[in-house]
């Protein structure tokens, strides 16, 4: 087992934390989402909440299996880009901006990169 697929293996599984317990927060407390997505003006709060978990979900199980890890990482990507602009450009909010940011930044080197040997794709850049 080469040293570089268990890091890769193990920055795939630190990026998709983040969005399953997103997902999760947003199942378990689903009118609070709907309120504070309402709050920042956005239409179709239900429908969007509602895409949201999918995406966080679905693109989080990807980058665990590494499986279709360049599209569940760039699916993240947009979400996130879209999520950062909408809630976090406020002066206040300047510690999740560069979160993101961060976070954008592993997801970005996944799409480059790929998941790495210990995945269900098998292979680093193929």
């Amino acid at each position: 087992m080469d040293t570089d697929d268990v890091l890769a293996l193990v920055g795939r599984l630190f990026v998709a934390i983040i969005f399953l317990a997103s997902a999760f927060g947003k199942i378990t407390n689903f009118d609070g989402t709907l309120q504070f997505m309402d709050s920042h003006g956005m239409p179709a709060v239900n429908l969007l909440c509602v895409l949201a978990i999918l995406v966080e979900a679905l693109g989080a199980v990807s980058l665990i299996l590494g499986y279709k890890t360049r599209w569940g990482a760039a699916a993240l990507a947009g979400f996130l880009v879209a999520a950062t602009w909408i809630f976090h450009t406020a002066p206040d909010q300047r510690i999740q901006l560069l979160k993101n940011l961060a976070i954008l930044g592993g997801l970005l080197n996944l799409i480059a990169q790929g998941p790495g040997g210990i995945s269900l794709e098998g292979g680093g850049k193929a």
